[in-house]
């Protein structure tokens, strides 16, 4: 199953981009043993349309034009539910059983999602009732896709 981030806004050199980096090579590595083919980013940046449903109708746009049919798409939104580490890691494995092909993980824009695509979305998911910027969301996302790999493949990394 590959693992795809389709995300609004682009990370600038610093520490979040460092940081990113440095998960996106260790999901691979270890993500092999617990069924994860490969993954991948893209990004757009913030639309500059001058109304927010125009911004938001534009950016879902971006973000839906890469996602295959048949693809779980679990969206990024304060609205959305917080699972601990060990229920995300059950989500993936859940649609890795199912015979998921790719899972992916949309990040809206400052505006948050367009309404099509959190009703389009397989599950909302949160960090929390709190606003994220979207680098260090982007961050704690790709450190969550590694945490889930860890507890997969029983690695020391995640002491629950």
């Amino acid at each position: 199953m590959k693992v795809q981030i389709a995300a609004i806004g682009h990370l600038k050199r610093g520490p979040e981009k460092e940081l990113a980096a440095d998960y996106e090579q260790r999901i691979p590595v270890l993500g092999r043993k617990a069924g994860i083919s490969g993954l991948s980013i893209a990004d757009w940046p913030e639309s500059r349309a001058t109304e927010v449903k125009l911004r938001l109708a534009e950016e879902a746009k971006f973000l839906w034009s890469i996602v295959p049919d048949g693809t779980a798409v679990f969206a990024l939104d304060e609205r959305g539910e917080a699972p601990s580490s060990a229920v995300f890691t059950r989500l993936l494995e859940k649609e890795a059983a199912r015979g998921a092909k790719q899972l992916t993980f949309m990040i809206g824009g400052p505006d948050g999602h367009a309404a099509e695509t959190r009703t389009k979305a397989l599950k909302i998911l949160s960090f929390g009732p709190m606003t994220w910027p979207h680098r260090l969301v982007r961050v704690m996302l790709l450190e969550q896709i590694y945490r889930a790999v860890t507890i997969l493949v029983n690695h020391p990394y995640h002491r629950a």
